[in-house]
C-alpha cells in the first residue's frame, strides 16, 4: 500500500512541475507575440518593441495592464523622417 502512494507522488509532482513550466512559457510567448504584432514587419521596430516588453517586465507591469502599456509604447515609437 505504501508503494502505491510513492508511485502516485513520483508521477504527480513532476507532472505538476511540467504544467507550471509550460504555463509560464506559454504566457511569455503570448506576451512576445503581442509585442511583435504591435510592431509590424519593420525589424528595427520589432527590436524596439521587444525592448519595451523587457522594460515592462522590469517595471513589474501587471499582465492585465500589459496590452494597453504596449499599445502606448508602440504609439511612442520614434518616427524616422522619410
Amino acid at each position: 500500500m505504501n508503494t502505491d502512494w510513492l508511485i502516485v507522488a513520483a508521477v504527480t509532482v513532476p507532472a505538476l512541475l511540467l504544467h507550471a513550466i509550460l504555463f509560464v512559457l506559454v504566457r511569455r510567448w503570448m506576451d512576445r507575440d503581442l509585442a511583435l504584432s504591435l510592431a509590424g514587419e519593420e525589424p528595427a521596430r520589432r527590436a524596439w518593441m521587444l525592448e519595451r516588453l523587457a522594460q515592462a517586465r522590469r517595471q513589474g507591469v501587471r499582465r492585465r495592464e500589459l496590452p494597453a502599456w504596449l499599445e502606448r509604447a508602440a504609439a511612442g515609437y520614434p518616427a524616422v523622417p522619410s
